[in-house]
């Protein structure tokens, strides 16, 4: 049995607050196929989701901008860039105490200190891969949970 269905058939705490940060440039590419309620199933199996956040950047078209929030998610558009933002956010939201999980969606090894210091912090991480091609070693030898879209999602 893999992770997903093990927490998906009732193994996670409801009561923990459960962050969704999703890195949209690097885990929404056509190579990857990614499907935001994939996502969001994923990151609800640990518990409510307290925070679900999907960072654009300033280009992105304003069809992939309905699709997130219609999917449920706060979608954050910015300028600068994305890792910033989202690293920030994710990192706030870990020291104010709003979150119990942090699940981030990413390939990209820029988050490997976000989720150092939310492990340290005493909050469950989480590492979600677009796909295995697509998985970074160092975000998942950082996270207490590793998983990859196209392994985990049937």
């Amino acid at each position: 049995m893999n992770l997903f269905r093990r927490l998906r058939d009732g193994e996670s705490d409801d009561t923990e607050r459960v962050g969704l940060y999703v890195d949209g440039p690097n885990v929404l590419r056509s190579e990857f196929d990614v499907d935001l309620e994939d996502v969001r199933t994923i990151a609800e199996s640990y518990g409510p989701l307290a925070t679900t956040r999907l960072y654009l950047d300033e280009n992105a078209s304003p069809g992939l901008i309905q699709a997130g929030e219609a999917r449920g998610f706060e979608v954050i558009t910015t300028s600068g860039d994305v890792d910033v933002r989202l690293a920030v956010d994710a990192t706030e939201a870990v020291a104010s105490g709003r979150i119990d999980v942090l699940v981030v969606a990413s390939r990209d090894t820029d988050f490997k200190p976000v989720l150092e210091v939310a492990a340290r912090n005493g909050v469950r991480t989480v590492a979600l891969a677009p796909g295995e091609h697509g998985r970074s070693d160092a975000l998942r030898n950082a996270a207490q949970d590793a998983l990859s879209l196209d392994a985990d999602v049937e």
